[in-house]
Protein backbone atom coordinates (compact mmCIF):
# COMPACT_ATOMS: atom_id res chain seq x y z
CA UNK A 1 0.00 0.00 0.00
CA UNK A 2 2.95 2.71 0.62
CA UNK A 3 3.94 1.68 -3.05
CA UNK A 4 0.56 3.18 -4.01
CA UNK A 5 1.98 6.28 -1.96
CA UNK A 6 5.39 7.05 -3.15
CA UNK A 7 4.92 6.26 -6.97
CA UNK A 8 7.87 6.73 -9.50
CA UNK A 9 5.60 9.65 -11.00
CA UNK A 10 5.14 10.93 -7.37
CA UNK A 11 9.15 10.76 -6.89
CA UNK A 12 9.80 12.34 -10.30
CA UNK A 13 7.93 15.31 -9.63
CA UNK A 14 9.11 15.66 -5.92
CA UNK A 15 12.74 16.14 -7.27
CA UNK A 16 11.24 18.51 -9.88
CA UNK A 17 10.08 21.74 -8.41
CA UNK A 18 8.98 23.88 -10.51
CA UNK A 19 9.73 27.86 -9.61
CA UNK A 20 11.67 27.16 -6.66
CA UNK A 21 12.75 30.25 -4.68
CA UNK A 22 11.41 33.52 -4.32
CA UNK A 23 10.66 36.45 -6.00
CA UNK A 24 12.36 40.11 -5.62
CA UNK A 25 9.36 42.07 -5.60
CA UNK A 26 6.33 39.70 -5.04
CA UNK A 27 2.89 41.78 -4.70
CA UNK A 28 2.17 39.16 -1.80
CA UNK A 29 3.76 36.06 -0.10
CA UNK A 30 2.06 33.40 1.96
CA UNK A 31 4.15 30.94 4.68
CA UNK A 32 1.96 27.77 5.62
CA UNK A 33 3.56 25.44 8.07
CA UNK A 34 2.15 21.64 9.28
CA UNK A 35 2.06 21.36 13.02
CA UNK A 36 2.14 17.68 12.75
CA UNK A 37 5.59 17.00 10.77
CA UNK A 38 7.01 20.60 10.05
CA UNK A 39 6.58 20.70 6.61
CA UNK A 40 6.73 24.20 5.32
CA UNK A 41 5.76 26.07 1.88
CA UNK A 42 6.65 29.79 1.37
CA UNK A 43 5.38 30.90 -1.91
CA UNK A 44 5.35 34.61 -3.89
CA UNK A 45 3.10 35.73 -6.45
CA UNK A 46 2.48 38.58 -9.12
CA UNK A 47 -0.38 39.28 -10.38
CA UNK A 48 -1.23 40.27 -13.54
CA UNK A 49 -4.80 41.90 -13.67
CA UNK A 50 -6.36 38.75 -11.44
CA UNK A 51 -4.50 36.22 -12.84
CA UNK A 52 -0.83 34.79 -11.15
CA UNK A 53 1.90 36.69 -13.41
CA UNK A 54 4.90 34.99 -11.65
CA UNK A 55 5.25 32.75 -9.11
CA UNK A 56 8.22 31.33 -7.02
CA UNK A 57 8.11 28.77 -3.80
CA UNK A 58 10.29 27.59 -1.31
CA UNK A 59 9.12 24.02 0.13
CA UNK A 60 10.52 22.14 2.88
CA UNK A 61 8.48 18.86 2.71
CA UNK A 62 8.46 15.14 2.44
CA UNK A 63 7.78 13.78 -0.95
CA UNK A 64 4.14 14.42 -0.55
CA UNK A 65 4.01 17.85 -0.03
CA UNK A 66 6.48 18.06 -2.72
CA UNK A 67 5.02 16.71 -5.07
CA UNK A 68 1.68 18.41 -4.59
CA UNK A 69 3.90 21.90 -4.62
CA UNK A 70 5.14 20.65 -8.01
CA UNK A 71 2.01 20.42 -9.36
CA UNK A 72 1.13 23.75 -8.28
CA UNK A 73 4.70 25.41 -9.70
CA UNK A 74 3.92 23.85 -13.47
CA UNK A 75 0.14 24.82 -13.32
CA UNK A 76 0.14 28.15 -11.49
CA UNK A 77 0.32 30.44 -14.32
CA UNK A 78 -2.58 32.62 -15.53
CA UNK A 79 -4.54 30.79 -13.28
CA UNK A 80 -7.21 33.15 -11.47
CA UNK A 81 -7.60 33.27 -7.42
CA UNK A 82 -11.40 31.32 -7.99
CA UNK A 83 -9.78 28.60 -9.87
CA UNK A 84 -6.91 28.17 -7.27
CA UNK A 85 -9.45 27.89 -4.39
CA UNK A 86 -11.69 25.46 -6.56
CA UNK A 87 -8.60 23.32 -7.04
CA UNK A 88 -7.93 23.74 -3.33
CA UNK A 89 -11.19 23.02 -2.30
CA UNK A 90 -11.38 19.80 -4.65
CA UNK A 91 -7.64 18.65 -3.30
CA UNK A 92 -9.40 18.84 0.33
CA UNK A 93 -12.40 17.04 -0.72
CA UNK A 94 -10.18 14.05 -2.51
CA UNK A 95 -8.04 13.76 0.56
CA UNK A 96 -10.30 14.24 2.86
CA UNK A 97 -13.50 12.77 1.46
CA UNK A 98 -12.72 10.54 -1.11
CA UNK A 99 -13.99 13.00 -3.77
CA UNK A 100 -13.23 12.86 -7.43
CA UNK A 101 -9.48 14.80 -8.31
CA UNK A 102 -9.23 18.27 -8.89
CA UNK A 103 -10.34 18.79 -12.80
CA UNK A 104 -8.47 20.99 -15.31
CA UNK A 105 -4.88 22.32 -15.30
CA UNK A 106 -4.25 20.67 -11.37
CA UNK A 107 -5.89 17.06 -12.67
CA UNK A 108 -2.23 15.82 -11.73
CA UNK A 109 -3.79 15.98 -8.33
CA UNK A 110 -5.42 12.63 -9.15
CA UNK A 111 -1.68 10.95 -8.22
CA UNK A 112 -2.09 12.03 -4.64
CA UNK A 113 -5.18 10.45 -4.34
CA UNK A 114 -3.97 7.27 -1.68
CA UNK A 115 -3.16 9.85 0.43
CA UNK A 116 -6.54 10.00 1.53
CA UNK A 117 -5.90 6.64 3.46
CA UNK A 118 -2.61 8.43 5.56
CA UNK A 119 -4.93 11.43 7.65
CA UNK A 120 -1.67 12.39 9.14
CA UNK A 121 -0.17 12.94 5.64
CA UNK A 122 -3.09 15.73 4.44
CA UNK A 123 -1.98 18.86 5.87
CA UNK A 124 1.70 18.77 4.28
CA UNK A 125 -0.05 17.61 1.19
CA UNK A 126 -1.84 20.79 1.38
CA UNK A 127 -0.23 23.40 1.91
CA UNK A 128 1.59 24.31 -1.06
CA UNK A 129 -1.94 25.16 -2.06
CA UNK A 130 -3.17 26.49 1.25
CA UNK A 131 -0.22 28.85 0.82
CA UNK A 132 -0.95 30.25 -2.76
CA UNK A 133 -4.49 30.77 -2.59
CA UNK A 134 -3.54 32.81 0.85
CA UNK A 135 -0.71 34.76 -0.95
CA UNK A 136 -3.13 35.64 -4.23
CA UNK A 137 -6.00 36.67 -2.00
CA UNK A 138 -3.42 39.18 -0.23
CA UNK A 139 -2.18 39.83 -3.64
CA UNK A 140 -5.79 40.71 -5.04
CA UNK A 141 -6.46 43.16 -2.10
CA UNK A 142 -3.71 44.58 -2.30
CA UNK A 143 -3.96 45.00 -6.37
CA UNK A 144 -7.53 45.98 -6.07
CA UNK A 145 -8.37 49.61 -5.97
CA UNK A 146 -10.38 49.05 -2.82
CA UNK A 147 -7.38 47.58 -1.27
CA UNK A 148 -5.27 50.36 -2.72
CA UNK A 149 -3.80 52.24 0.39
Amino acid sequence: MIDDLYSAKLLKLAANLPHAGRLAAPHASSEKISKLCGSRVVVDVVLEGDVVSDFAQEVKACALGQASASVLGANVMGASLAELELARQDFRAMLKEGGPPPAGRFSDLSMLAPVKDYPARHASTLLAFEAVVDAVRKATARTSPAGAA
